[in-house]
């Protein structure tokens, strides 16, 4: 797949179909668009992705800055899809103010040699926000492209959306989250080495520092499976700081740290407990699948009892992810 990003000034020589959005989450909405492109390569067009960084939303200081797919993921996603060419569109203040029509001619039909359009009915881009799918029918004939708008989709009456994926996340209803993005709730991430608290515990794991930006659901244990060179693993995925074993005060601070109340430095991990795989994971890029939200992160009376708690949740979340698809 090939990346245009941090750049306005490109020009293709092959004609494309083109799908346009934020594109966070990826979730079933989107995964909609993407079909209608990924079926004109039918007809000799290429499949484009051209998507916005950062987002007009936080530009403009609407957002928390937090994301459901990183760029990382995103680009992750996209290939596996099956897309050719992936254009990270750099949203600045000086972009924002482009003209929807001036936008449409430009890069649309200009630097993409777009043929074909597949636009939400909620798309916006340009000055303003007036470009939407509206305007790119009506240019159409002049510009010598097809549109095709698609109509939210919905699951049991509610529309697909990313903020509403969003609100399922933030509340660790996984299960949920999994039906709207078309599969569970992903963290990608590099393996690196922890404090190997969970060799003590006896149960060894893999550890992830998740991206500032990432948008984590409530600390707690969650039923996952973790995808590593293309091949699942069920697990048992903690999310959080570890408040029984942690000596917050003197984490240092790195990438994925907050502050606590009292302003001591709390790092926060995404560790894995493997239940079928024993090998050196460190330096490997993975993929964690959450698939059941099990229990809330919490402070026990002796790292015993945490022990005690552990065996029990990994019992229970192996019989739940053996299940899951």
């Amino acid at each position: 797949m090939e990346i245009i990003s941090e750049s306005v000034d490109f020009q293709l020589n092959r004609e494309t179909a083109i799908a346009i959005g934020k594109f966070d989450g990826v979730h079933v909405g989107h995964r909609r668009l993407l079909e209608e492109i990924l079926e004109k390569k039918k007809d000799g067009l290429e499949a484009c992705v051209f998507t916005f960084d950062v987002s007009p939303a936080v530009l403009f200081g609407f957002g928390d800055g937090k994301v459901l797919t990183t760029r990382e993921e995103k680009r992750r996603i996209f290939k596996e899809l099956g897309i050719d060419m992936l254009v990270e569109f750099p949203m600045t203040r000086q972009t924002a103010a482009i003209p929807a029509e001036d936008f449409a001619r430009r890069y649309l039909s200009g630097a993409l040699c777009g043929r074909f359009i597949a636009a939400g009915d909620d798309l916006s881009f340009g000055q303003y926000g007036k470009g939407d799918a509206k305007l790119l029918q009506r240019l159409s004939t002049e510009l010598e492209f097809e549109v095709k708008t698609i109509s939210k989709v919905e699951i049991e009456g509610i529309p697909a959306s990313s903020t509403y994926v969003r609100s399922l996340v933030e509340s660790g209803r996984m299960e949920e989250t999994s039906v709207f993005l078309g599969e569970p709730y992903c963290i990608d991430g590099t393996v690196v080495h922890g404090r190997h608290l969970g060799h003590e515990l006896g149960f060894p794991t893999l550890n992830l520092l998740p991206l500032e930006e990432k948008l984590l659901p409530p600390f707690g244990v969650y039923a996952s499976k973790i995808r590593i060179e293309g091949k699942l693993y069920s697990g048992i995925t903690n999310i959080g700081r570890k408040p029984t074993v942690s000596d917050n005060a003197k984490e240092k601070a790195e990438p994925g740290v907050g502050k606590q109340a009292d302003g001591r430095v709390a790092a926060v991990g995404v560790e894995t407990n493997l239940f079928d795989f024993d090998g050196d994971l460190y330096g490997r890029e993975v993929q964690i699948y959450l698939h059941h939200f099990q229990r809330p992160e919490r402070k026990f009376e002796s790292v015993d009892a945490l022990k005690r708690q552990i065996a029990r949740d990994v019992e229970e979340c192996h019989r739940f992810v053996e299940n899951a698809k």
